[in-house]
């Protein structure tokens, strides 16, 4: 599954029932539990990096690409617009990159 396919699932369960979709029931909860939610999963990849699971961390991974794309789906940013941040970005040292943001 690609991520444009995931984030598009993801957008047509905005309005879906609660009760029928965890994604529904995650957007539901509103841009601030979906927010909690990746950052937990954030963690958990972290933890999985550190003690070197491969599996473990593949597994959170998914979690995590998964989680991001449902915040950015609460907050009305589309993987489009993050995919054309990094486009723009590209070719640029990430030291220039971050000096040019002060």
């Amino acid at each position: 599954m690609s991520l444009s396919k995931l984030a598009e699932t993801i957008a047509a369960r905005k309005g879906a029932d609660p009760e029928s979709s965890w994604t529904a029931r995650l957007l539901a909860k509103g841009p601030e539990k979906c927010a909690e939610k990746f950052g937990e999963e954030a963690v958990e990849a972290i933890i999985e990096a550190v003690k070197g699971d491969r599996d473990a961390l593949t597994a959170e991974a998914a979690d995590v690409l998964y989680h991001l794309l449902v915040m950015l789906a609460a907050r009305d940013v589309a993987l489009e617009d993050v995919l054309a941040e990094l486009e723009r970005r590209e070719g640029i040292s990430g030291i220039t990159e971050k000096a040019a943001r002060k």
